[in-house]
This record gives structure tokens, sequence and C-alpha cells, in this order.
């Protein structure tokens, strides 16, 4: 499905640009290893079924949870119209951001591709609803 919403086309296009090398894993990933864009400044994210990576080892084995939590964005972009999805993504981390400080921990892409998978540490509301003194 991927391959025809064009996100992963887009994920190789940013792979060719920003990594090094990639290849083949199961499932129908691919593995983008050596990314050194600046943006997202994270060790690893997807676009369709493209795992872009900045080190090598980040994912030791496909059962590794990084790479279970980026298995399940692949989904998400199935889901999520392809390449649409990256400004929903964007949208709901940029609320995140307003709820908790945090761009991942409000984000339901984050929170469905499990956040102690990704490596997110949980942060709670900026607000709380509560009696006040």
């Amino acid at each position: 499905m991927n391959l025809i919403n064009l996100s992963t086309p887009l994920g190789l296009l940013i792979a060719l640009i920003g990594a090094r090398r990639v290849t083949r894993g199961p499932r129908g990933l691919l593995y983008a290893y050596g990314y050194r864009l600046p943006v997202p400044p994270a060790p690893a994210f997807t676009v369709g079924n493209v795992i872009l990576l900045r080190r090598r080892d980040a994912l030791r084995t496909d059962r590794h949870p990084l790479h279970v939590h980026e298995e399940r964005h692949t989904t998400q972009y199935a889901w999520s119209l392809g390449p649409a999805m990256i400004v929903f993504y964007v949208l709901a981390s940029a609320a995140s951001w307003a709820l908790c400080g945090c761009w991942a921990c409000y984000n339901p892409y984050e929170r469905l591709a499990d956040l102690a998978d990704g490596g997110y540490d949980r942060h709670y509301l900026r607000f709380r609803a509560g009696p006040r003194a």
C-alpha cells in the first residue's frame, strides 16, 4: 500500500539525498543507514516502508523495540493517506508540545507505535483540571 500511496518512493528519495546505504529488510521494509541530514533529529524515523537510521547499530535485530516501533509507523502511513501523514504528524507533534512540552508524548502516532519502544519518556500535561484553592 505504501508503494501505491507514494510514501515509500518518498522515503527512498529522502534516503537517496540523506543516507549512505539502503538495504532490504524483512516484511517489505527497507533500511537506509547513515542518515546525515539535520531534520528530523531522531536516531531513526520512517517514511513509508523506509526506516532511516543515523547509526547502523541502532536496530540490532528486527525484534528490537525501536525496530518494532518504527515498523508500526509503516502501517500508519498506509492508513494516513501516505505522504499526508507527514503533515498530520507535524500537527500532532505541535499539539503534543503545547500540551506537555514533549513532541511525542501526546502525539497519537507515537502513542500508537508505543512510546516506550520508541525510547520516549512519558511527560504529563502542563495544565491539569482540578479544584483551585
